[in-house]
């Protein structure tokens, strides 16, 4: 009597032994950010048998493609990063560039790698409304002026590129995208997350070091002009000194000028 009752209740079609995983036709595993399942398919046929049974398929998870869009997103639409507007063109472009490719090289195991193309449209609207910010332009013309083509072995890709040439050396180049979204059995995922990330120099740093008056181009006792507010300056009587006026346009509180210029500033403007 018990073993009877013991097979009528674990029989029953609507329960379900406690822990029991979902069937692995119906269901996906989670493993390393990936989604893993095994492909079922009765009309592929190869060699008189059915090729596609019991393969073992990667995909790309859904809600990893909404969390990767999230950080260039707000209330549903792509936006501007602010904490790049004080960048160059070229370094804003290569971050964005930089951590696009990080992605898409991940996941070019998945056989539906061609999912990530709603990341590449979030990422490239929010670097071009960046780059418009900045330049208080458009992202019609931000496009226009940074669009390129590269070759890749599946032929020419769309992408955006900034270069900055230097005499005598390899000029300096940063692209976002022309990374075609086609899924490589062969390729390599590299995680280097454990490494420690690198230390950002501070961009007044750098522009110490060019050594570089802003306002004339001298390189006659490099000093530092600061401002409170550049509010304080665009309130000041018109026309604006070309020092104020440099200041504004760069959207910094800070100038590198030269002796000469510094003495301008605090006695002529």
């Amino acid at each position: 009597m018990t073993r009877d009752c013991h097979v009528r209740i674990c029989g029953s079609p609507g329960l379900k032994r406690p822990g029991r995983p979902d069937h692995a036709r119906t269901g996906a595993a989670r493993f390393l950010g990936y989604e893993i399942t095994v492909q079922h398919g009765s009309t592929r046929i190869t060699h008189r048998r059915r090729s596609v049974n019991g393969v073992i398929r990667l995909r790309v998870p859904t809600s990893m493609i909404e969390a990767k869009c999230s950080p260039y997103m707000k209330r549903g639409k792509p936006v501007h990063r602010s904490d790049l507007m004080g960048s160059t063109d070229r370094e804003i472009i290569g971050r964005f560039g930089a951590e696009y490719r990080g992605i898409v090289q991940y996941y070019l195991l998945a056989s539906d790698v061609f999912r990530l193309d709603r990341l590449h449209w979030v990422m490239e609207t929010s670097m071009l409304k960046t780059l418009a910010g900045k330049h208080r332009s458009t992202v019609s013309a931000m496009s226009r002026r940074y669009r390129a083509r590269i070759d890749t072995p599946y032929g020419p890709y769309k992408c955006f590129q900034a270069t900055t040439t230097r005499p005598g050396r390899k000029p300096l180049v940063a692209r976002f995208g022309g990374v075609p979204l086609r899924h490589n059995r062969k390729a390599l995922i590299v995680d280097k997350s454990a490494l420690a990330p690198p230390v950002r120099r501070k961009e007044l740093v750098s522009r110490l070091l060019a050594g570089r008056c802003e306002l004339c181009n001298g390189h006659d006792e490099i000093t530092v002009h600061h401002v409170a507010k550049l509010a304080d300056l665009s309130g000041r009587r018109q026309p604006h000194p070309h020092w104020v006026t440099v200041m504004l346009r760069k959207r910094r509180k800070t100038l590198v000028v030269c002796r000469d210029c510094h003495h301008l500033i605090h006695h002529g403007g």
